[in-house]
């Protein structure tokens, strides 16, 4: 199977209320536009000069899908990143935040739509804020508290690395209860919508979990090549 229809095996199998991100890392513009003719509604790029380069080259086609940042965003491309981003998914620290919120009026933008990202393994390798609901809550009411130009939307996890999809089930629960607590808290712009966790070979787990958007690459376009 082609691209395409590997997109659209998984889109069926999937259920309706859960929305694919299309992980875009490596990927060529055109392998993106036969997706997006496919029916994709959103794509993931983690790196911005990439992103940048696949917009552009998809001209007017780049408008009819959703872009989301799902790689750390460095503060000199913040810039670069506002004007192609239509929601940014790998909040994991105030600095970062306040460095976005800076910049957005100058981007033309009255709000970015943002996850907050957990480290839920608390793995040394990754970024996210740590899986204590006392540091979360700290950083988003920091964030509601302080910057006007973002709204958070919700959490993002990428979970261990694992070779069996099982292994995640526990982090993915997790992360699942701390969205829920969060949502009870009833803070200015914080509105929990979207738990963004769930990749090629744990995304089935990651639903059964609550995730309602994954992010899927390996599992629609074969295995990277770099």
């Amino acid at each position: 199977m082609n691209v395409a229809e590997n997109y659209k095996k998984i889109r069926k199998e999937i259920p309706e209320q859960v929305s694919i991100v299309v992980a875009a890392k490596t990927r060529t513009a055109t392998e993106l536009s036969e997706i997006i003719d496919a029916g994709a509604t959103d794509i993931g790029e983690n790196y911005v000069q990439e992103a940048k380069s696949a917009y552009e080259q998809l001209g007017e086609k780049a408008n009819r899908v959703r872009w989301h940042l799902i790689g750390s965003l460095q503060k000199n491309k913040i810039n670069k990143a506002l004007p192609i981003f239509d929601i940014i998914q790998t909040i994991g620290d105030y600095e970062i935040a306040e460095n976005i919120d800076k910049k957005v009026e100058r981007a033309g933008k009255k709000i970015v739509p943002v996850c907050i990202e957990i480290n839920i393994g608390s793995e040394f390798t990754k970024y996210g804020v740590k899986p204590e609901f006392k540091s979360i809550e700290e950083l988003i009411r920091k964030i509601s508290d302080n910057l006007k130009y973002l709204k958070i939307v919700g959490l993002m996890t990428m979970g261990p690395r694992v070779g069996d999809p099982e292994d995640s089930r526990e982090y993915f629960r997790k992360t699942k209860e701390i969205f829920e607590r969060i949502k009870t808290l009833s803070l200015p712009r914080v509105e929990m919508k979207i738990l963004s966790m769930g990749m090629s070979n744990s995304y089935e787990v990651a639903i059964q979990e609550g995730s309602n958007l994954v992010r899927i690459g390996t599992s629609i376009f074969g295995e990277r090549k770099y």
